[in-house]
């Protein structure tokens, strides 16, 4: 199959126009963080901009990495040393481009981490965790037909290739869920105030158990790294119809 090739700097662009990246406040700069050639034909796509992901953007000789967590967040160290320093200088050294979406990408309605999960796992989507604003993370709905939370959590074992972290707040059924991908387990307020049985999101922490069971809402814990597979992939595979260009997702194994 031949493939096309597109300008750095138009890709760039319809990513942040697509994203609507310029109108989140994140904890990171979206979009591009690395600049690498000025041609685009091979996009390699992960999880998280780790090592491992940039030595196979090396071997199968990527021209920019897509990922959803990259570098030059609020609060670390700005100096380039260490693990950091040797990141950086694999994609300079062999020009390679980084381009990451943190927020935009959770948020996007139909290439988002939360739309994408929710596919996956079969949810009917009714709207955002915050109706009314067009940026609102996390997705509320329902399943096609209320079941067990055994049968619940088994459907997204399969479905995630991860065993969750499942704490039941009773004995009702699963019906109306509310799900935000990674570390949004503290969005559980929001998900009862929106009248949800069932919250998922990908970390658990300890003051979400016992708010699990005093409020009765059951809560899964369905991994950071697994419920924010989806939406790079899916962006990558948008990418690659769209402009005629080579795109591979590789997924780094992460427990968390």
């Amino acid at each position: 199959m031949n493939y096309n090739s597109v300008d750095l700097n138009e890709l760039v662009e319809y990513c942040n126009q697509t994203l609507r990246s310029n109108e989140f406040k994140d904890y990171c700069p979206n979009g591009l963080q690395i600049q690498g050639r000025p041609q685009v034909q091979k996009i390699l796509t992960g999880v998280t901009a780790c090592q491992a992901l940039l030595d196979e953007a090396v071997e199968w000789q990527a021209d920019l990495v897509l990922v959803h967590h990259g570098y030059f967040w609020k609060g670390e160290s700005s100096v380039l040393t260490g693990i950091k320093h040797r990141r950086i200088k694999t994609l300079m050294l062999n020009d390679i481009s980084l381009l990451a979406y943190h927020l935009p990408l959770d948020a996007h309605p139909t290439l988002g981490n939360n739309a994408r999960l929710g596919l996956r796992l079969g949810l009917e989507t009714e709207d955002s965790m915050e109706p009314g604003n067009p940026l609102g993370l996390g997705n509320i709905g329902h399943v096609n037909e209320p079941c067990s939370l055994k049968s619940f959590a088994r459907r997204i074992e399969q479905h995630l290739e991860r065993e969750p972290q499942v704490i039941a707040g009773g004995e009702h059924k699963v019906s109306k869920v509310a799900w935000c991908t990674g570390a949004a387990e503290r969005y559980i307020d929001m998900a009862l105030a929106l009248g949800a049985d069932t919250y998922i999101s990908g970390e658990i922490s300890e003051p979400v158990v016992h708010i699990a069971r005093e409020a009765g809402i059951h809560y899964i814990g369905a991994g950071h790294h697994a419920t924010e597979r989806y939406g790079v992939q899916a962006l990558g595979e948008h990418l690659a119809r769209h402009f005629g260009l080579e795109h591979r997702f590789v997924d780094i194994a992460n427990p968390v």
